[in-house]
This record gives C-alpha cells, structure tokens and sequence, in this order.
C-alpha cells in the first residue's frame, strides 16, 4: 500500500468558510457602542417603551401552572400537542374551515420549522415556489436546501413605499398549475406592506383559476390590526381554494421568542387527501426533530384553554399591537417621506435607504439598522423618533 493510499483525510477540510451573519454581527457593534443616545432598530423582536421584550403575564401565569401541575417530561409523539394544534385552528382560520376534517395539523419548532416541512413537502410534489422580494433572507434557502427551485417576483418598492401588485400578477402569469406561491397572512415582512381586499380577491381568483397552491406564512397575527383583521384575507383565501399550506408561529403573538412554537397546517381538496399529506408530514418530521420541544406549546395550550387566560393575553397582545400603531403614526408623522409608514402594519418596514447610508447612520449617529434598511418599528421610542428623523434628513 502507498503512502498516498494510507496518507489521512481531514473530512472537516473540505468544508467551505461562510460569510458571516450580518444581523449577529449588527448585534456585537451595537453592543460594543459606547454611545448613550444610541438606537437599535435591526434585532426582530418587541420591545416596550423601556425597551425590554417582556414575558406576558398570561405566560407567567401558565408557565406557574405547569410548574405546579405538569406530571411528564415524556416524549411528544412526531405531530407534537395535539390538543395545542387544535386550539390554534379557531383562532387562526375561524369557521368553518377550522372544523373541517380537510384540515390538518402538525406541531413544529417555531414557524421557520413549519416553513421547513413545507419545502420538504413540495419536493416530493414535484412543485416549484414562487416567492416575492423582498422578503425574509431565510425564506428562498430554506426551500432551495429541500432542492425546490425557487423564482423570485417583485412585490416592493422600498424607494416609492409602494406594492408592486401589478409588477407580481405579471411576473405570476409564468406559474404552472400545480406551482406555489408564498405569501404572508398579515405584516408582510420585511417591507410592513399589505395587498387591499382588491388586491387579494384578484390574487385569489388568481390562484384558483391557474390552480396554484397557496402557501402562507402567518407569523405575526395580532400585531397588525388584531387578531380577527389579521386573518381575513387568509380566511377568505382559504374558503375559496382546495388546497394550501400555513406556517404558524406563536413566537411573536405569545412573546415566545425562544421557545419556537409554531405548527404546519395543510388543508386538501378531501379528508382522504388530507390524512396523505399528514401522513407524509409525519414522516419528513420524524427524520429532523423526531418529536417538536413541548413548552412552548403547553403554555400557548394552558392559556388558551382557560377564559380568563386567554383574556389577559388578548388585552396585552391588544397593547402591544397599539404601541406599534402609536410609533407609525409619529414616525409617519416625522418627515413626509415617511408617511407612507402609516398605512403599514406589524413591526417592520424598509427605509429608502442604500446600504451605505445605512452605514452612515450607524457610524455618525449610533443608528443600528439592516443593511437593506429594514427597521424594527418597535426599537423605537416617542422619546427618539425625532432623532432618527432628524438623522434621515440628509438622505430622504
């Protein structure tokens, strides 16, 4: 035997250097800033005027009661909480979508999860998606790693503020019967931007007519204009078509950040359709987290289970949400460039900014932002929205 023939391998020199994630390095420059009057408007979660992102009383009060009264730590089988997935249909789809047996549940680790057995799924569908830009950076690798080929169509016009609807039903007119597309319940994010009820009914006719299948990601219903407006165009979008497929997460609307709870739900043309793409479902999640983390979905189960619980979340998911309004309207109010800002929803828009103001802003005035302008809305303060408007001034 050669030495060449004996000479070792490093297995781990075969792997490629990544870039480095952007939004964790916005995080370590923000922290590192000296700065006193410095503003973080780039990590995506709610924060309250004193800039904290609170744990809600109602989980408190659920966690308490799980402490006090949970008997296992055993396994959850692969569909996770059963009890969980049901409790979240009525408040996601309403009636009578979510008493059909055409639909089906599975619980997931956080939204992205769900998002993830749904590009599995697609390709053993055979589908490719089509998804609008911008959008979140994890959407189109999340479905390119399931080898679904993905085709980008416009959607927004961060330098008019504007949707690009007529730009996307043209770019759609390429999709095959069969083809999906991913569209965001409520708060589309990045971007804050919402379709008019025209717009979804044209959209939905849409799909019907070329038999797509709509997939939706709702991540963030009950921070735009509460828990029932929120859900509308999905609602009336899901009593119209066959098919369709929902990422949900409750990390958002139950302040469950790190829990990541979520749930894959897949409605089908029959019950008998159903149970195959659930039996699919199943087996796609048993060969990545085998069974979904449990605490999470207890304590979103706790609550909802119990009126007066789900009252008090309700009331603080309410003030949340009204604390996001009061910030658009006064940064709306700012600068008429921004005006815009108060007819968008939920915790995020896209300045019009270039990456290179972006960095100005953050070099000269202690502003933290995405590069691509995304702002977290609730990084913001009534104290402060006259210093990130005064420091935009040059470049709006």
């Amino acid at each position: 035997m050669t030495d060449a023939a004996t000479a070792q391998r490093d297995p781990f020199a075969a792997l490629k250097d990544q870039p480095a994630d952007g939004l964790l390095a916005l995080i370590g420059m923000y922290r590192n800033d000296p700065r006193t009057s410095k503003i973080d408007l780039g990590v995506g979660v709610y924060r309250n005027a004193d800039g904290q992102t609170p744990v809600m009383a109602a989980v408190k009060a659920a966690e308490q009661r799980l402490l006090t009264e949970q008997t296992s730590k055993s396994y959850l089988g692969p569909e996770g909480d059963p009890v969980y997935v049901e409790l979240l249909k009525p408040l996601a789809f309403g009636e009578p979508v979510a008493a059909s047996k055409r639909l089906i549940g599975v619980q997931t680790p956080g939204g992205t999860g769900a998002l993830k057995l749904i590009a599995e799924l697609l390709k053993l569908t055979e589908s490719r998606v089509f998804v609008g830009t911008p959008t979140w950076p994890n959407h189109g690798p999340i479905f390119k790693s399931a080898g679904v080929d993905v085709i980008e169509h416009p959607f927004f016009d961060k330098a008019t503020q504007t949707v690009l609807f007529d730009e996307m039903m043209a770019a759609l007119t390429a999709a095959r019967s069969g083809d999906a597309i991913l569209l965001h319940g409520c708060c589309h994010n990045p971007a804050g931007a919402e379709f008019t009820s025209a717009q979804w009914q044209i959209l939905s006719d849409f799909i019907v007519a070329r038999g797509l299948l709509p997939i939706i990601d709702l991540a963030y219903q009950g921070l735009g204009n509460g828990l029932e407006d929120d859900a509308k165009a999905m609602r009336a979008l899901l009593a119209a078509v066959p098919n369709a497929l929902i990422a949900y997460s409750c990390d958002k609307n139950f302040g469950l950040y790190r829990e990541r709870v979520g749930a894959i739900y897949a409605l089908a043309a029959s019950e008998a359709l159903a149970q195959r793409v659930l039996g699919n479902i199943l087996v796609i999640a048993r060969t990545h987290w085998s069974m979904p983390p449990d605490h999470g979905g207890a304590i979103v189960r706790t609550i909802l289970l119990d009126g007066e619980l789900t009252q008090v979340w309700k009331a603080e998911l309410a003030e949340t949400q009204g604390r996001l309004v009061e910030l658009r309207m006064l940064l709306a109010a700012a600068h008429p460039r921004l005006a815009p800002m108060a007819a968008q929803t939920g915790m995020f828009s896209l300045l019009p900014l270039s990456p290179d103001q972006v960095t100005s802003l953050r070099e000269d005035n202690g502003i933290y932002m995405a590069g691509s302008g995304r702002i977290n809305i609730a990084g913001l303060t009534v104290e402060n929205i006259s210093v990130l408007a005064t420091a935009l001034q040059p470049y709006l």
